[in-house]
């Protein structure tokens, strides 16, 4: 009889392991080591109350995934944000305030989420919700920024709130960088990183996978480089194609293999550094970890969705809460109607099945009329 996947226990084990490997990265910064340790004690409380909930129904997951802002200053190829018209070069009235999100982020606390990732638009330009996040200690937040409004008062607050870390995209070297995200972009970015190098702040860098930057970013020389500047973790992003047309930028499996077996050696050989794939390998974690299963995302409207890169919803936690989102009708039946398992093809099992997703929530309309 085939062993039933504990998705609860993947998770925990997850957790556990993000944070040995950013212990083992920061070793000689005692400041860095010591907040990482502290954390450690609230991650380990934070996953006893995961599991309470579980046994009263309800599956919370480690991640949250908040897009605090639809606003950025960079028209990057491909964005998929912009593609789903999510991001957009004007702030909108429409978007959550600095204490609906502070009260968003204790609700996840109390559910036992210990990681919440701050993305956009450009994160940064919300400096009154980053600050929010710097007063809630038990959970760390990555902030994924195109680095551009980082600042002497951003640093400042980095020196200060050791649980809010800087994320930085990055494309590999100068050509791919600012070919993607404009020119100029990538000397910012070296000058963020040897500033906050200088500091002594922790800090780490996203990468989007193509086809076309596959083997530089994972290469020898370009980690070299990261980890020379005192980088402490890599995020590697699968692209997601936004168009048919961008569907050859796609890593393939092939290429999700080589990806896997090179994160594989760099986390035996390289633990200077964190290493983390997202999505991953969906067929170690028991499919797609979207929908809750392993993290959901909230936009700067407050809608409950998926994925950032599935932008469907059909609750709002302006309204009401982020433990009724959890149990919202689109994502209990993503993750009890078999959406998020089964083959597919490519590294967004929801971006393949859209048409799927849209009759869920079509469905829902219609009963409710």
């Amino acid at each position: 009889m085939e062993e039933k996947f504990d998705i609860q226990q993947y998770l925990a084990d997850g957790v556990e392991q993000v944070v040995k490997d950013a212990l083992k990265a920061t070793l000689k910064d005692p400041r860095e080591s010591a907040f990482l340790a502290k954390f450690a004690l609230a991650s380990a409380k934070a996953n006893k109350i995961r599991v309470e909930e579980e046994k009263n129904g309800l599956h919370v997951p480690s991640y949250l995934i908040a897009s605090i802002t639809s606003s950025c200053n960079l028209h990057c190829a491909g964005c998929y944000s912009r593609a789903n018209n999510a991001t957009v070069d004007c702030e909108a009235t429409r978007q959550l305030n600095d204490e609906e999100w502070l009260r968003i982020f204790k609700e996840a606390e109390e559910l036992g989420i210990s990681f919440i990732l701050l993305a956009g638009g450009e994160p940064m330009l919300r400096r009154d919700v980053v600050v929010a996040a710097g007063t809630m200690p038990n959970i760390i937040f990555p902030v994924f920024t195109n680095g551009t409004y980082m600042d002497e008062r951003y640093f400042e607050l980095l020196d200060k709130c050791r649980n809010i870390i800087p994320v930085m995209s990055i494309e590999g070297g100068k050509e791919e960088t600012d070919s993607r995200r404009g020119e100029g972009v990538y000397d910012r970015l070296i000058s963020n990183m040897d500033e906050l190098h200088s500091r002594g702040l922790i800090y780490g860098v996203s990468v989007t996978v193509t086809k076309e930057n596959l083997g530089e970013v994972y290469s020898d020389e370009f980690l070299d480089l990261m980890r020379s500047r005192g980088c402490k973790a890599v995020f590697y992003i699968e692209y997601v194609p936004v168009t048919d047309e961008s569907q050859e930028l796609a890593p393939d499996d092939d290429d999700r293999a080589f990806m896997t077996e090179r994160m594989d050696y760099l986390r035996a050989n390289h633990d200077d550094m964190m290493y983390i794939a997202f999505p991953g390998d969906e067929k170690s974690s028991g499919g797609c970890l979207a929908a809750g299963r392993g993290f959901f995302h909230i936009n700067s409207h407050g809608g409950a969705e998926p994925c950032p890169f599935s932008a469907y919803s059909d609750i709002n936690v302006k309204e009401t809460s982020v433990r009724e989102a959890l149990n919202s009708g689109l994502f209990t039946a993503l993750r009890e109607g078999g959406v998020l398992s089964g083959e597919h093809i490519g590294g967004c099992v929801l971006h393949e099945k859209r048409d799927q997703v849209e009759a869920i929530i079509a469905g829902q309309k219609a009963s409710a009329v």
